[in-house]
């Protein structure tokens, strides 16, 4: 007997307005074509949503943030000084069976920052075709000084250990995009994201990152949600440490 998984993600259109209708109906039969029935697949995902990952995940979390505190704070401190806007910057992102969260990073960019993002692709069109590939930019002018140190340092993501704590994200795991650019950019490997809790590091991040094509980083995010092992987090974890240090495709 094949055991069959939904992946719905029934909460996307919640507070989408006149749609909302339309879109939870759209999301639906999406969810249906796209339903995972391999057996060996849907044990995986059982496996990285059950209790030793989510142990691991709260021990690691409460840890990093007692060790951490003191950069914590010293970044909070450093953005909140660079330009006195905010110093987190939440955004919203799909999450396991498509329940969106904010998302929570330290702010590296400028208060003003989507205007100074049109300004930038109006003036330098090919950026626009970077962003378009990527869904990134390698001279990103919205950043701001103390936001390129907190960025090659990933330092900017430590807020997040707030999300998993919140059990809306995991230490390991694909790394979270919005609902938009999982619909537009996954395709039908969106089904294998949504199996799993997002993550703060996972294959992508200690496969390159930003310097691999975002193919690749679909193939990771399908690959770690269809082989998971609590063996594998383990050696994610330590292999995202000296990533961090190098600033391995980081920006």
């Amino acid at each position: 007997m094949v055991t069959q998984t939904a992946i719905a993600d029934r909460e996307y259109a919640i507070g989408a307005g006149s749609g909302a209708a339309a879109t939870i109906s759209v999301d639906r039969r999406l969810a249906r074509a796209h339903a995972v029935t391999d057996p060996q697949v849907v044990i995986s995902a059982k496996r990285a949503n059950a209790l030793p990952k989510r142990a691991m995940d709260l021990v690691i979390a409460v840890l990093a943030l007692i060790f951490l505190s003191p950069i914590l704070l010293t970044a909070a401190l450093l953005v909140k000084l660079n330009d006195g806007g905010p110093v987190f910057f939440g955004h919203r992102r799909a999450g396991r069976h498509g329940r969106q969260f904010q998302c929570w990073k330290f702010r590296s960019m400028a208060v003003n920052a989507d205007e100074i993002l049109r300004r930038h692709f109006k003036e330098y069109p090919e950026a626009l075709v970077e962003w378009r590939a990527t869904q990134k930019l390698r001279d990103d002018p919205r950043v701001t000084r103390i936001g390129w140190f907190l960025r090659a340092t990933s330092i900017d993501e430590l807020p997040q250990l707030f999300n998993v704590l919140l059990g809306e994200m995991s230490i390991v795991g694909p790394r979270p995009v919005p609902r938009a650019e999982l619909n537009e950019r996954y395709g039908k490997d969106r089904r294998y994201y949504l199996l799993v809790r997002p993550g703060i590091t996972g294959l992508w991040q200690v496969s390159g990152r930003s310097n691999t094509t975002y193919q690749r980083r679909v193939a990771l995010d399908r690959e770690y949600a269809t082989g998971w092992t609590l063996a594998k987090d383990v050696q994610i974890i330590l292999k995202t440490i000296p990533a961090v240090l190098k600033s391995e495709g980081a920006r």
